[in-house]
């Protein structure tokens, strides 16, 4: 009974804040890039006007107007879409935000112990994090419901894997609520100037994973 008190009363509250997510969730899914990874538009990405093979013959000119060259670019260039900031809690139990890893480029993953998806890409993200950790921030947000996620159990499993990434709790759903984790695992990857540049939702193998850092690493 107290179970499915719990279920309905998160039920409830998915519900009422859907509606922020769906719009997040609406701006992270203009296109797929041939995988399981979502890319959105990137600031390096900006200003990027001339392509192989579109030169001009020297001495003529553009005939397109300003609205139309706008209009190229807007159908070539996702949106680009600032990271909403949310808290979540290390293990001691201190508050932990998103924007404090402001300036840095972030990989956000939500995982769960119990999601079989989750920890078969974790060795790539653990060795992704040994390799890029000084470069790029690791947020591993666990989805904590107090229930069938703790803390303890999460933090026994990181421990008994040996994985050394960051990890945090979300024990009020903040995290989850405000990007839409409604599938585990879900992975964002945020450039340093604080926009969401791509994601995913399913497992990412090594390849993908790599895809994605490429596209927030600086160059």
């Amino acid at each position: 009974m107290k179970q499915n008190k719990l279920f309905f009363a998160l039920a409830l509250v998915f519900v009422l804040l859907l509606g922020g997510a769906y719009v997040l969730y609406q701006r992270l899914a203009p296109g797929f890039a041939g995988d399981n990874l979502t890319v959105t538009g990137s600031p390096a990405q900006s200003g990027t006007t001339s392509s192989a093979g579109s030169s001009q013959p020297s001495g003529s000119s553009s005939t397109q107007s300003p609205s139309e060259a706008q209009s190229a670019q807007d159908e070539t260039e996702p949106e680009l879409t600032p990271a909403p900031d949310f808290t979540v809690y290390d293990k001691e139990g201190s508050e932990v935000h998103l924007s404090d890893y402001a300036g840095k480029p972030i990989v956000l993953n939500f995982w769960a112990s119990w999601c079989s998806p989750c920890k078969s890409e974790m060795p790539d993200f653990n060795q992704a994090y040994l390799d890029y950790g000084d470069e790029v921030s690791f947020l591993m947000v666990n989805m904590t419901d107090g229930e069938r996620e703790t803390v303890d159990s999460a933090s026994a499993f990181i421990e008994e894997q040996g994985y050394e990434f960051p990890v945090f709790y979300d024990t009020d759903y903040d995290a989850a609520l405000t990007y839409g984790a409604y599938a585990l695992p879900t992975t964002y990857f945020i450039d340093a100037q604080g926009y969401a540049v791509a994601w995913a939702q399913s497992a990412l193998d090594a390849e993908t994973l790599q895809k994605g850092l490429d596209m927030i690493l600086p160059q």
